[in-house]
């Protein structure tokens, strides 16, 4: 409910932004939440009650491990997409995770960005946002993104989405994680 995530596609990276908050009802509970996790050579971020998207995110994990391990091959960022929204979309009809998700990854093909909501809808974007951040990030994100901006140029505009959140939201948030995918591989950054 009151999460925000944060991602952009640039030229040869994408950066992206969760923010570290752990709440159960009107109760705050942790504050060093890292909800972007490694999967394989992708980063995945997730929102939602903290079991669904522990429990999702895992599940994902060890399938694309599984497939690798099975054909020898890598999956793309696309494939992996694709895998993910299908499990969401199967899961939504018997035991349903209510988890928002965006998936990164650097292929071959370059970087990509994949927005997934918890009704299993799945979109590559250039830019995008879950949660309450939404409603303060994507018109600053409409507004100075391009598509051959710099690294720089997109920590930039995440730090415009988390002062914009730290400046109107209503609860503090305080820390984020910051994390940036190339094709060197996925390093933590900070703003």
């Amino acid at each position: 409910m009151s999460e925000a995530l944060f991602g952009i596609c640039g030229k040869d990276f994408v950066i992206i932004a969760a923010d570290c908050h752990a709440a159960f009802s009107i109760c705050r509970l942790k504050d060093d939440v890292d909800k972007i996790h490694k999967v394989e050579n992708m980063l995945f971020a997730a929102s939602g009650p903290n079991a669904d998207t522990s429990n999702f995110i895992e599940f994902i994990s060890k399938n694309i491990r599984l497939h690798a391990l099975r054909t020898g091959l890598t999956m793309t960022t696309k494939a992996a997409a694709n895998f993910t929204r299908n499990e969401l979309a199967h899961a939504l009809r018997s035991n349903p995770f209510q988890a928002d998700l965006l998936i990164a990854g650097c292929d071959k093909d370059g970087p990509s960005l994949y927005f997934m909501d918890y009704l299993a809808s799945c979109e590559k974007v250039n830019k995008a946002a879950h949660g309450y951040g939404a409603y303060f990030a994507l018109g600053l994100m409409d507004r100075y993104y391009k598509a051959d901006m710099t690294l720089e140029e997109g920590k930039d505009i995440i730090a415009k989405c988390i002062k914009e959140m730290e400046t109107r939201f209503l609860i503090h948030m305080s820390k984020f994680k910051v994390k940036v995918i190339t094709k060197e591989g996925i390093q933590e950054v900070t703003l």
